[in-house]
């Protein structure tokens, strides 16, 4: 807890996030972002629909606090839209409330992701609302209700370290969902803290959705979870076309590429864009082990140097305050 704790205050430090946009993609950031531009993106996608995975692509960015922030961030993935249905690849749109206007007016937020799901609509690709902390949660649920009134290419994420998961698996059991474990720092009043536990909730959280629900995409790179996965759907006879695996790009390639050729889906969470620092932390926040994985794949001795003074400053400030 400590250790995901400490990610997740790297995540919201303006400093450290100022550095890595400075730096992060001259010194190989490019390894778990998949390029700063849509033409870099598509390459991307391309080359993973080659090996038979799919992608849900996300434009970063969250937190938009200006209209005119939110309103270049719809136009953005409006932009991805096209692209992707203009290079017919296998992808669709993962997006954030907070990056279209949620925190600045909940009908504002609506108007932009109303626009991006009609486009989306009008191609047939489907739009996944991803949720975000605890505060935007039932806000986010609200502004699917609303979108689900009218288009049905519109899916959401069930967290299973919140207490209410379970309840609202069975709310949405009718939607495609996507199952993670959480990756924000909540209080114990709204969530699980422990590691167990959490995991424990997933698994039951798959188990009902892939028997009740529509289509699940199990978004984990835990391979204990998989492997129960993979028994789970063989004992109970569960075809392999109503669900799916999804992965970060960058990370444990070599398992994504074994599981797509193993013959299920496979679905690679594609980010692009400059604002990547917050994302790629809470990812280590979500699961540590993946820590080795950025010192191999991210960030050379000079990488390590920039970066690592700032780490350790802030590092050494939160145990000072320990005291």
């Amino acid at each position: 807890m400590l250790l995901k704790n400490f990610f997740i205050g790297l995540s919201q430090n303006q400093l450290m996030n100022n550095m890595a946009q400075k730096y992060g993609f001259k010194l190989g950031a490019q390894s778990v972002v998949a390029g700063t531009n849509i033409e870099e993106m598509i390459e991307s996608v391309k080359e993973l629909n080659a090996v038979g995975i799919s992608c849900t692509i996300d434009n970063l960015g969250e937190f938009v606090y200006q209209r005119e922030e939110a309103t270049k961030a719809k136009e953005q993935i409006l932009d991805v839209i096209e692209a992707i249905y203009q290079n017919q690849v296998d992808a669709h749109i993962s997006l954030k409330p907070t990056q279209l206007g949620l925190d600045i007016d909940y009908f504002f937020c609506l108007e932009n992701l109303t626009e991006i799901v009609r486009k989306a609509h009008q191609y047939d690709i489907f739009v996944n609302v991803d949720m975000e902390d605890h505060t935007h949660k039932q806000p986010s649920f609200n502004l699917v209700d609303e979108l689900a009134k009218e288009y049905d290419n519109v899916g959401t994420v069930i967290q299973s370290y919140f207490y209410r998961a379970e309840e609202d698996i069975k709310k949405y059991k009718d939607f495609r969902l996507r199952l993670v474990k959480g990756a924000y720092q909540e209080p114990e009043e709204v969530a699980f803290q422990d590691k167990k536990d959490i995991d424990r909730n997933l698994i039951k959280l798959i188990g009902y959705h892939l028997l009740h629900g529509k289509f699940t995409s199990i978004a984990t790179h835990d391979h204990h979870i998989i492997n129960h996965v993979k028994e789970f759907v063989k004992a109970h006879n569960i075809s392999k076309e109503k669900f799916e695996f999804q992965m970060l790009y960058g990370f444990r390639k070599d398992l994504q590429f074994q599981l797509a050729k193993e013959g299920y889906k496979f679905c690679t969470y594609v980010p692009f864009g400059t604002d990547w620092y917050g994302y790629f932390m809470r990812r280590l926040a979500e699961r540590p082990q993946n820590l080795n994985l950025m010192a191999k794949q991210v960030f050379n001795k000079k990488t390590n140097t920039v970066l690592g003074v700032g780490v350790g400053a802030f590092l050494l400030g939160r145990l000072t305050k320990r005291k």
